[in-house]
């Protein structure tokens, strides 16, 4: 079912056996539906070997990657073309480590590796669970060119069976009229900016099982250009960072990060501020 990478291609601080992890991260290199710029499929790899440019040590919360049990068991084979086989090897992979009783963190590949992972958390813990997601698009269309599996698509596909009440969206900037109207009416979306209203909404979300996917583009090109749709006026990389922290204390039972494309950017900021992030969420929110 997963395929084990060689020890050098794990992220950093990886321990080196799955039965004795808390934590599995998997990759999911799939960018079948992406509707700008393919690459995403190379994120996983990326983040994996940038993330040995970093410490395992956190500054910001006085511990480090040798303090948990996390296990990278690198990226699932996918059949190439095929998103719904794709979906599916996602799906069962998410739900033999919820099986297993160890919290799945993936990284993705396009946005809509979400949607299985969150079907198996669904499963798992029921309609008590909370989705928390950072992005700059809303992710709302009904179907995108004809498909209802598109990177466009994956919230709507998630609150096809998660009730909508229970999505929490900061940071959108960018969808059509009817998207924003949609969540407007149905669920809680915080346009533009992630902090404050993230701060507001921890009350809600306390007491709850949450599982948070994190789309790169939330951030600022500036600060993260390597990803198939950026879009200008997200928040900072410090502003990622900190939202990440002051969610510990929540009840996580799962987190991806998705649409890294290294591919765009040259200088590896992208990928380095994703395994920064991961290793933030690891050492915070597990």
């Amino acid at each position: 079912m997963l395929n084990q990478t060689k020890w050098g291609n794990r992220f950093l601080g990886s321990i080196e056996d799955y039965d004795g992890a808390d934590i599995v991260m998997v990759g999911a290199p799939m960018d079948y539906t992406v509707s700008y710029r393919p690459g995403t499929r190379f994120g996983p790899q990326s983040i994996r070997e940038v993330s040995y440019s970093i410490e395992e040590y956190s500054p910001y919360l006085d511990r480090s990657l040798d303090s948990i049990k996390f296990f990278d068991y690198g990226d699932l084979e996918l059949p190439f073309g095929s998103a719904e086989q794709s979906l599916d090897i996602i799906g069962c992979a998410a739900s033999d480590i919820l099986n297993d009783n160890k919290k799945p963190l993936f990284i993705g590949g396009e946005h809509l590796i979400s949607v299985p992972i969150v079907r198996s958390v669904y499963e798992k813990y029921s309609s008590d669970i909370y989705l928390v997601h950072f992005d700059a698009h809303a992710d709302l269309r009904d179907e995108f060119f004809g498909q209802k599996n598109s990177h466009a698509s994956a919230i709507r596909r998630i609150i096809d069976f998660l009730p909508p009440e229970h999505v929490y969206q900061f940071g959108i900037r960018s969808g059509i009229k009817e998207e924003f109207d949609y969540a407007k009416q149905y669920m809680h979306m915080f346009k533009f900016e992630v902090l404050e209203p993230l701060k507001r909404c921890l009350h809600d979300l306390k007491g709850h099982p949450v599982y948070i996917t994190l789309d790169i583009d939330v951030v600022d090109p500036a600060y993260a250009n390597g990803t198939g749709t950026p879009e200008p006026a997200g928040c900072t990389s410090g502003e990622i960072l900190e939202a990440i922290h002051i969610m510990q204390g929540l009840d996580i039972v799962g987190f991806d990060l998705v649409e890294v494309s290294p591919d765009y950017d040259l200088s590896n900021r992208t990928a380095i501020l994703a395994a920064k992030i991961i290793r933030e969420a690891l050492l915070a929110l597990f």
